[in-house]
């Protein structure tokens, strides 16, 4: 999320109460997640392991528990609790607004696009020409819409992101990360009835150009589809994966988070992809392999109660000769 316009590096240490080092002339221009961050951008850290990706990132200002030596040109904010402080930025700039209307008053609707009953459409929200928003959708505050996109009845676009903090010293464990990021939907995309697509926690959530979603799809926060894609009905995809264009995930593919699926590849129905993957070839499976070797290995294991048998067949073999032998 970037600021309508930059804040000085010293107010934010004095709104979230933490100690200020390094540079403190800095102006914050944004918030934004490690993996999304920009100069300017203020990001935070909360684990030791994570700490060298965070300082050698492009973020200007890190909120982080713990002092340590500042890089060059950079602040340090250190608090006790970052993921909270960075959650009460969010919520000072981005604050959540009561909805008043069915359809916000700043609104942008292009020409020749269709809104049918019951659609909700939030602050911020921008929608291009020759679009059709059929029944009961809900286009969350801050969604962009390109031209010729067809959104399906029952569709919710840009919910919070999934994304919680575990405190195991609480009776309510998970503390939320507030969600300030949007979804963007390019040109020429459809999206299915029911189907979900939450924003980016910081960043955008995006649907490339021409990519089709079929019913009961859900895209997770910060993933980006390619253009050209098609999803068959529930396609499920975890928060900051990145499907690189013309990839087809046929039904019941579950992907995980924080991986890639490469240009052209193809994932067949009911398939778990938890690792990157190649573009153009074939995948089937779980974890999801190439759908050649994977049909070969299954049907080996289908052999192998035949096989078993045959195994038994010649040990019992081998022991009436051995028996005959004694015999002897």
């Amino acid at each position: 999320m970037q600021f309508e316009q930059p804040v000085p590096v010293t107010w934010v240490a004095g709104f979230i109460g933490a100690v200020l080092s390094g540079n403190q002339n800095l102006q914050a221009t944004g918030l934004n997640e490690i993996h999304k961050v920009r100069p300017g951008d203020i990001s935070f850290v909360d684990l030791e392991k994570y700490y060298d990706a965070c300082l050698r990132s492009s973020a200007s200002i890190i909120i982080i528990d713990k002092e340590v030596e500042c890089p060059e040109g950079k602040a340090l904010l250190v608090t006790e609790d970052p993921f909270s402080a960075y959650v009460k930025l969010v919520k000072h700039f981005r604050p959540f607004v009561p909805a008043a209307k069915m359809i916000a008053d700043d609104v942008l609707i292009g020409e020749d696009t269709v809104i049918q009953p019951n659609v909700f459409i939030g602050h911020g929200v921008r929608i291009g020409d020759h679009c059709i928003i059929h029944p009961n959708v809900t286009l969350y505050d801050h969604t962009v819409i390109g031209n010729n996109v067809i959104i399906h009845a029952g569709a919710v676009i840009g919910a919070d992101a999934f994304y919680y903090k575990k405190r195991g010293d609480r009776e309510v464990a998970y503390d939320k990360l507030e969600s300030c990021g949007r979804v963007v939907i390019e040109d020429d995309v459809e999206i299915g009835a029911g189907s979900t697509v939450d924003k980016g926690v910081s960043g955008d959530t995006i649907i490339g150009r021409g990519s089709k979603l079929d019913n009961l799809v859900h895209i997770g926060h910060g993933a980006v589809i390619g253009k050209n894609c098609l999803f068959a009905a529930q396609v499920g995809i975890g928060g900051k994966t990145i499907i690189e264009d013309n990839v087809t995930l046929w039904g019941q593919v579950g992907v995980s988070k924080d991986l890639t699926i490469g240009a052209g590849a193809v994932v067949l129905a009911q398939s778990g992809v938890p690792s990157s993957l190649k573009g153009g070839k074939v995948f089937f499976g779980y974890p999801a392999e190439d759908a050649r070797y994977k049909r070969r290995e299954l049907a080996w294991i289908k052999r192998i109660p035949e096989i078993w048998e045959k195994i038994k067949g010649l040990s019992q073999d081998a022991g009436e000769r051995s028996k005959e032998k004694g015999e002897r």
